[in-house]
């Protein structure tokens, strides 16, 4: 990621409606799926750790933060944090068996071999343990937001259900996220390949850097769809999901 951009994607990262609501969603999934207070954590893709801070509000003690970026561990850090570490999500360093759970939100798109991060995955968790995967959805989508996060896919449900089954993984769950602002993403991006390609360093994201009114408006909106998504389910979404076991 581009040094300039990370730092915005950092500051961005407490406020922004899409990390927010991510955040939600993924802690819905916790509370969906009993995972006890004393349960070993990892984030691969932390980030600043956001996350990882609102679980330790909540009450979980064993927290594990990994990041490919030596600033977002040092933020890490900062967040209180205690094991935070800076490491290639293709191949966590940890014994066999270690987390109860591993989470992967907007991270398994970021690495050149999927498959090698998944078998991977695989061995860190224990038996029985859980992952949580959500990754961007549809390549149709691609546009400037994925160059910039130096993305090297995107998935769809079925996509993504076989490629973490082919790596020994059972599916719980499988689905999509972000549902209804689907047409006007789609909209948007479509409409942005008509103009020429920009260079490399002045792309950006379209998720960044907006408004309060409209961010908020946002954050309100997502909060609200993911209170429908535990008894709706949507076939179609900006983003896709899997819950796996062991």
């Amino acid at each position: 990621m581009d040094k300039n951009y990370e730092s915005i994607y950092h500051d961005e990262e407490e406020r922004n409606w899409w990390f927010k609501g991510r955040r939600d969603a993924v802690k819905d999934m916790i509370r969906r799926y009993n995972i006890p207070k004393d349960a070993r954590i990892i984030d691969i893709g932390c980030a600043g750790g956001a996350l990882l801070v609102e679980l330790k509000e909540l009450g979980y003690e064993n927290l594990y933060a990994l990041d490919y970026s030596a600033e977002a561990i040092e933020l890490c850090k900062k967040r209180g944090i205690e094991h935070a570490y800076q490491m290639d999500g293709h191949d966590p360093q940890f014994p066999e068996g270690t987390f109860d759970l591993i989470i992967a939100s907007d991270s398994l798109e970021h690495l050149e071999d999927d498959n090698k991060a998944l078998k991977n995955w695989y061995k860190i968790l224990k038996a029985g343990g859980k992952v949580f995967i959500y990754v961007p959805a549809y390549e149709f989508l691609w546009s400037e937001h994925d160059e910039v996060n130096f993305h090297y896919r995107r998935y769809t449900r079925t996509n993504l259900s076989a490629k973490v089954k082919a790596n020994g993984f059972k599916i719980i769950k499988a689905g999509y996220w972000n549902n209804l602002i689907l047409l006007p993403t789609m909209t948007v991006r479509l409409l942005s390949k008509l103009k020429p390609k920009r260079k490399k360093e002045e792309m950006k994201s379209d998720l960044l850097q907006l408004s309060d009114p409209v961010n908020n408006m946002l954050t309100s909106w997502l909060k609200l769809e993911n209170s429908m998504n535990k008894v709706l389910h949507l076939p179609f979404g900006v983003s896709t999901y899997v819950i796996v076991s062991k």
